[in-house]
């Protein structure tokens, strides 16, 4: 298994620059993700990583070896697609077999290889069959399978799950996560949703604008985002950002806004008086799950405009002043829709950002 590195890797089409200079690392045998909201560069990047599409600039290297100018077929490389693309008037283990066949390997090889990753993907039972035969989860096992009988070193995915429905879509990162911890192998797995990225991933590279915002695990994005995108995108629901004003009372740094006022954890406000550009004006980052009815050291006044059950819990759209708040409570927490509470929130979670380059203080 390679070390894959993007040095200064760039695309455009014509005039537009898809991708500005990309530097990235993808480490032997890690599962990465690339996510971000479409037209963010992130199939672009999977797919020059493929050989689908050539570079403009820069050089991508398998270890110390370039590869950006070999062929797709040189790459040693197997690439789930987000349309299954299954050969029509091919059963299920024709379609497998495929590129093993394209190989010449042994007969006794493929059929062997075939029924091992069929029995792994549970579609043994299915090989005789054709793909029009199947379901859209079955579909997109056969695609998967095809991908792991070439047993390549570096496996692609991009949104493999995005045409299956919601509850096949939570089985299928299921199975996905129970074969990367069965498979020593690169892979790289392009999503735009942020929940498969969450579950997923070893490694999560949040894209925009072709640009990486910022990469790590999801525990650490989602607990230390560097900037207002990284922390919009990541989580559900998302993040609530209020505008609010730094205050020094007594030696203690407030935030006030429209209807709240808020004290900084000290860690918090050590960080705030270390910057030198004296900034006062802020935005204010709360997750809706750092919101709850226990009383704190810091309360919000919020009035409830609708309350969504979603079974073990429940999210309420509030308004605080003229601004909008999702809280995210457990459904045994009954609120009704126009009653205005007090609620506590964890000083601890509590985020700033600077509203002018809006990264994360």
């Amino acid at each position: 298994m390679p070390r894959i590195v993007f040095d200064k890797v760039e695309k455009s089409f014509g005039s537009v620059n898809v991708l500005p200079p990309l530097d990235l690392t993808f480490e032997t045998g890690e599962f990465t993700v690339l996510v971000g909201p479409s037209g963010c560069g992130k199939s672009t990047t999977l797919r020059i990583l493929a050989g689908l599409e050539t570079v403009s600039g820069g050089e991508i290297y398998f270890d110390d070896r370039p590869i950006s100018k070999l062929e797709p077929k040189q790459r040693d490389i197997a690439m789930v697609f987000q349309d299954y693309a299954l050969y029509p008037h091919m059963n299920i283990a024709q379609n497998m077999s495929f590129a093993l066949r394209l190989g010449k390997r042994p007969k006794s090889e493929i059929t062997a290889k075939v029924n091992e990753v069929a029995e792994t993907l549970n579609i043994r039972h299915l090989l005789d069959r054709k793909p029009a035969e199947l379901s859209g989860g079955q579909r997109q096992r056969v695609a998967m399978g095809r991908a792991l009988t070439r047993d390549a070193s570096t496996f692609l995915f991009d949104e493999p799950l995005s045409n299956l429905d919601a509850k096949l879509r939570a089985k299928m990162r299921t199975e996905l996560a129970e074969m990367r911890e069965a498979l020593d192998k690169n892979m790289v797995y392009v999503t735009h949703d942020q929940v498969e990225a969450m579950t997923l991933g070893e490694r999560i590279v949040v894209m925009k604008d072709g640009v990486v915002q910022q990469q790590g695990s999801p525990e650490e994005l989602f607990k230390r985002p560097v900037n207002m995108f990284v922390a919009g995108f990541l989580g559900s629901p998302t993040t609530n950002f209020i505008a609010g004003h730094l205050t020094e009372a007594d030696g203690a740094l407030r935030v006030q806004g429209t209807g709240f006022d808020l004290p900084l954890a000290p860690e918090l406000a050590a960080r705030v008086r270390d910057r030198s550009d004296g900034l006062r004006d802020v935005v204010v980052g709360i997750r809706p799950s750092s919101i709850g009815l226990e009383p704190t050291g810091a309360q919000l006044e919020l009035t409830t405009k609708v309350s969504e059950y979603l079974g073990s819990q429940s999210v309420l759209v509030t308004h605080c002043g003229d601004q909008e708040i999702l809280v995210e409570l457990e459904s045994s927490d009954r609120i009704q829709t126009g009653s205005t509470l007090s609620y506590g929130v964890n000083l601890s979670e509590l985020m700033l950002f600077d509203p002018k380059t809006e990264q994360r203080i």
